[in-house]
Formats: structure tokens, C-alpha cells, sequence
């Protein structure tokens, strides 16, 4: 019987979970503020690099784009952009990679954070 309970609980849990976790819709549109800089549907860099396949790639690695040295170095030191990595980055990118070219004052974390990300993530 415990188990049962147990086992629905987690079920919930998880449905809740992914229902609630991202509205790529307002990621879209949050993603507005980034166009003038970032492409995320297309592998062309502008101001800064392309954003297609961040979720998963080390920091500083697209090969065509002139990144500042404290990205290349937080590259070098394996610095993977996943939820958690681009989370900080976001909120303060100056305090997660200190010396970064990217003048972005940052975002309070939460939903729009979290569903920015998860556009990011829709482009692999």
C-alpha cells in the first residue's frame, strides 16, 4: 500500500512538473531582448555568438566567434551551459564568468528564467 501511495505521489509530482516547467511561448517572446545579438535557430553568430545547441555545449566553443579570455578561460575550465550554468549566467553574467564582454545587466531568476531556458533548450 505504501508503495502504491509512494509510486502516485511521484507520478503527480513529475506531471506537475513538466506541465508547469517552461511556457516556450514566453521564452520566445523573452527572447526577443536577445536578437539583436544572439540567433538561436540558425548557426550564425552576430554581436555575439549563436545560441542553436548552447544547452549542453562548454562555454567559449563556438569555433567562428572571438570570445572575450575570461570566457575562453571558463571554457577551458570546463564550464558546460546547462540549466543550472545558464541560470547563474543569467542572473548575473559578470559575477558567474567575471570579465565577460556580454552587457547584460541580467534576469531575476523564476519563470520567465526558466522559460527562456527552456526555448534555449528547444533549439539543439
Amino acid at each position: 500500500m505504501k508503495h502504491t501511495a509512494l509510486c502516485s505521489l511521484a507520478i503527480v509530482l513529475l506531471t506537475m512538473t513538466t506541465a508547469f516547467a517552461q511556457d516556450l511561448e514566453n521564452g520566445r517572446q523573452l527572447f526577443r531582448n536577445c536578437v539583436s545579438c544572439h540567433n538561436v535557430d540558425s548557426d550564425r553568430n552576430k554581436f555575439g555568438p549563436h545560441l542553436k545547441g548552447v544547452v549542453g555545449r562548454h562555454a567559449g566553443a563556438v569555433a567562428d566567434y572571438q570570445y572575450s579570455q575570461a570566457m575562453q578561460a571558463a571554457g577551458a575550465a570546463d564550464l558546460v551551459w546547462d540549466e543550472t550554468t545558464l541560470a547563474e549566467f543569467l542572473a548575473d553574467p559578470q559575477q558567474k564568468v567575471p570579465g565577460t564582454r556580454m552587457r547584460f545587466w541580467g534576469m531575476k531568476p523564476g519563470s520567465d528564467m526558466d522559460d527562456l531556458i527552456g526555448y534555449l533548450k528547444a533549439y539543439p
